[in-house]
C-alpha cells in the first residue's frame, strides 16, 4: 500500500507540473486558490499543525500583528510556490531578476569575495527555489541540501527540475557533509533550509518560546571550515513578485569546546529565523511537527 501511495504521490506531482507549465498565470492563480482551501480542508494534521505555528509567533512575537485566522494564507502561499516551482524549468531564467527585490546582497557579495565557498541557512519562507535560480543567474553555483523523498523516482525527479533551474542537489544522509565540505571548497554557494531537524540528533534550542532542536549541521560546517554562515529570509510579494533579505554572517569563531560553539550558533540561529518568520508568519510554510509538544498532545 505504501507503495502504491508513493506512486501515486509521484504521478501526482508529474501531472500539477504539466498542468503549471501550459496553464496562464491568469487561471492558474484562481485554480491554486481553490486547490489550496480544499487542500486545508482536507488536510486535518497539516492545518492544526499551521494553526499552533501562529498561535506561538503571535503570542512570543506579538508586536509582529502574526495572524491568527490566517491559516489558509499558508495553503495559499504554498500552492503558489508549487506552481511556480514547476514553471520555472520552461521559463527564461535571464529575467528572474525582474521578479526579485533584494535586501542585503552586499553581505553576499562581500563574504563570497573574501572567503569563495559561503553556507545560506534558511528557514522555509517564500520560495527556496526560486532563489536559487535567481542567484545562479547571478553568476554563483548554487547547491542544496534536499530531504530524501518516496518514492526514489520522485526524488531524482524533483533534483532534475532543480539542475535544470541552476541548482545542484546533493541528498540529505550520511554522505551530505562531505559533499558539501567539497561544495565549499569548490567556492559554492550552498543553501541550507534548517528550520526543522529531521534527523532526530540535532540541537536543542528555545524557538518562539518552546524548546525543540534545530540542525546544528550549519553551525558545524561553518566552525569547522570557516565559510561565512549568512541567514537569509524570503518573501512572496504581490503581482508575482519575490523578496529575499540576506543578513551579514552569523559570528562563528571558535570560543571554546566545539560542542558549546554549536549550541551558541544554532540558537543564534535559531533567534534570527524568528525574527524573519514573524515578519511573514503566514508565509511560513511549515506543516510538520516541529516541537515535542506537537507530537505529545492529542489532537
Amino acid at each position: 500500500m505504501a507503495g502504491a501511495r508513493a506512486r501515486a504521490a509521484y504521478l501526482g506531482y508529474r501531472a500539477g507540473a504539466e498542468v503549471a507549465r501550459v496553464l496562464p498565470p491568469a487561471l492558474a492563480h484562481p485554480l491554486a486558490r481553490v486547490a489550496s482551501r480544499t487542500w486545508m480542508a482536507t488536510s486535518t494534521q497539516r492545518r492544526h499543525q499551521v494553526e499552533r505555528n501562529l498561535e506561538r509567533i503571535a503570542s512570543t512575537r506579538p508586536a509582529t500583528g502574526a495572524p491568527r485566522g490566517h491559516t489558509d494564507a499558508v495553503f495559499a502561499h504554498y500552492a503558489r510556490y508549487w506552481y511556480e516551482l514547476f514553471r520555472l524549468p520552461h521559463e527564461d531564467l535571464a529575467r528572474v531578476d525582474e521578479r526579485v527585490d533584494c535586501d542585503g546582497f552586499e553581505h553576499l557579495e562581500a563574504a563570497a569575495a573574501r572567503h569563495g565557498g559561503i553556507l545560506l541557512a534558511l528557514p522555509h519562507l517564500g520560495n527556496w527555489d526560486l532563489a536559487g535560480a535567481w542567484l545562479a543567474t547571478k553568476g554563483y553555483r548554487v547547491t542544496a541540501v534536499a530531504e530524501p523523498v518516496d518514492p526514489p523516482e520522485l526524488f531524482d525527479w524533483f533534483a532534475a527540475t532543480r539542475e535544470r533551474i541552476g541548482i545542484q542537489v546533493v541528498p540529505l544522509g550520511s554522505d551530505a557533509g562531505s559533499e558539501v565540505v567539497r561544495a565549499l571548497r569548490d567556492e559554492r554557494v550552498v543553501c541550507l533550509v534548517c528550520d526543522r531537524d529531521l534527523s532526530g540528533d540535532g540541537v536543542a534550542v528555545t524557538f518562539f518560546g518552546e524548546r525543540t532542536r534545530l540542525p546544528g549541521g550549519p553551525a558545524l560546517l561553518a566552525l569547522r571550515t570557516g565559510a561565512p554562515l549568512l541567514p537569509v529570509g524570503l518573501s512572496f510579494l504581490p503581482d508575482g513578485r519575490h523578496g529575499i533579505r540576506v543578513l551579514p554572517p552569523l559570528p562563528t569563531e571558535r570560543r571554546g569546546r566545539l560542542r558549546d560553539d554549536v549550541a551558541r550558533v544554532t540558537q543564534q540561529l535559531a533567534d534570527v529565523f524568528e525574527e524573519l518568520i514573524a515578519a511573514a508568519p503566514d508565509q511560513w510554510l511549515m506543516m510538520q511537527p516541529n516541537w515535542p509538544s506537537d507530537t505529545a498532545e492529542p489532537r
